[in-house]
């Protein structure tokens, strides 16, 4: 390859990786901004009536199908806000692995095909957070607002998150989370459907990782922004430091606490 042809590519794969982190950063502010707006209109649900965005974006009353699928849209949405961070720096890796294989030209496609397959996993994970979400609010222990309405839920809910954190299949999921390159060579297979099953089993390894950490989500408040910023930053932290591990260890000591805590409050 020519000296010239070897800048063309160079150039190429950058602006392939500025469009890519480009396109990231746009889906995830977006998410954050619907999350905004869905956390403004409860809170002025909250304090003076029910607002018209929250009546139109979630679901109040009795529930049917539309209140189900207005209620995955928001989990689904969250899901991309807390989590497509963090599996920022697969992709990247991703994208510039594909750069090196036959097909290359098509690696942005491959890219958007392995996203696809990330978020395929995710989608299916707010399927089962609505309905969880259903059901507590059937009986009685999650409010319209989406806070739980039960500290002995909360309890239960940190001390069984605080316990994964140590468990054998967390560790191994948030291992393969922290080896972008490690899984994408043991994972690898070509082409778009190729891409779109690695990012299937990525999907998978991420909600096997990080599923006790959402489900944290009903203790502070569903739609609780600080709340979900914090547990947003914990996944980041246990993904992409140097001391990740450690991180998870420190946070699930920490949930377990908790939990003893707020069930010695509720038991006395």
């Amino acid at each position: 390859m020519s000296a010239g042809s070897s800048g063309v590519a160079a150039a190429w794969a950058r602006g392939e990786r500025v469009m890519t982190g480009a396109g990231l950063l746009l889906l995830t502010l977006l998410a954050w901004l619907y999350l905004v707006l869905l956390a403004d209109s409860m809170d002025a649900m909250a304090g003076a009536g029910r607002s018209a965005i929250f009546m139109a974006l979630m679901p109040m009353g009795r529930w049917g199908p539309a209140e189900f699928a207005l209620c995955f849209a928001m989990w689904l949405v969250m899901m991309i806000a807390m989590m497509v961070p963090s599996a920022a720096p697969m992709l990247f890796a991703f994208n510039a692995l594909s750069r090196s294989r036959p097909g290359r030209e098509r690696a942005g496609r491959w890219s958007v095909a392995f996203l696809l397959g990330y978020l395929l996993v995710w989608s299916a994970f707010s399927v089962l957070a609505t309905g969880v979400q259903w059901g507590l609010r059937e009986a009685a222990l999650v409010t319209d607002l989406m806070a739980s309405a039960s500290p002995r839920l909360n309890a239960v809910l940190l001390l069984g998150a605080g316990l994964y954190q140590f468990a054998p299949a967390k560790q191994v999921c948030l291992s393969r989370c922290r080896s972008p390159m490690g899984f994408l060579l043991a994972e690898w297979r070509e082409g778009a459907r190729g891409a779109l099953v690695m990012g299937l089993r990525h999907g998978g390894f991420c909600v096997g990782c990080c599923w006790g950490l959402m489900a944290l989500l009903f203790v502070g408040g569903v739609m609780n922004l600080l709340w979900i910023a914090v547990l947003a930053a914990v996944v980041l932290a246990e993904k992409l430091l140097p001391f990740g591990a450690m991180t998870a260890r420190v946070a699930g000591v920490a949930l377990m606490a908790g939990g003893l805590w707020i069930l010695a409050l509720s038991s006395g």
